[in-house]
């Protein structure tokens, strides 16, 4: 398993974004190049496959700082929407919305098995656990892509983050998990 440390792509979306994520860039940077690599780990690494990643690992977690929300993933569909439809590339809209809708997806997803959104629910839980559920990655992978893009805060800011949605929204903490 090849190790990707840069994606154009990405690096151009989340730049674009450094304001907006503030102190929270490299970790939220960081957190987007795990869930690439792990997700490329559970699919075909084509050309295709690296861009819509990309694009959709930039974008699914967007929202809680373009939208100051915990309730982010329409906020962060829009926004891959609207970058899409800049970059001409629309055909893909419906696959990327669907990666981010299902990120936080507890089950299987299994409504186009022909798209990246299960290995990217796969690779987002394999982060969001720090490698407690691999899916199968072997453990070395997971611990070398965790050690070339370090937490940074990433998951210390998660839990602040549902530490303030829960005083807010005591039925609603976690809006963004799906079953």
């Amino acid at each position: 398993m090849n190790l990707h440390t840069h994606s154009p792509i990405l690096e151009d979306i989340l730049t674009g974004w450094r304001a907006s994520l503030g102190h929270d860039f490299t970790a939220y940077q960081n957190h987007c190049y795990r869930v690439l690599n792990f997700c490329l780990a559970f699919c075909d690494q084509s050309v295709a496959a690296m861009s819509k990643v990309s694009i959709a690992a930039a974008f699914h977690d967007l929202g809680i700082w373009a939208n100051h929300s915990y309730d982010y993933l329409k906020p962060s569909k829009q926004l891959a929407r609207e970058y899409l439809a800049n970059s001409d590339r629309r055909a893909w809209t419906d696959e990327i919305e669907a990666m981010i809708e299902q990120h936080h997806k507890v089950r299987r997803y299994r409504a186009h098995p022909d798209w990246l959104v299960e290995p990217f629910r796969k690779a987002d839980w394999t982060d969001v656990s720090r490698g407690r559920l691999t899916f199968g990655l072997p453990s070395t992978f997971v611990a070398d892509t965790m050690a070339a893009f370090p937490n940074a805060g990433f998951h210390k800011r998660l839990v602040a983050l549902t530490k303030q949605r829960i005083k807010t929204h005591p039925f609603s903490p976690l809006p963004m998990i799906k079953l």
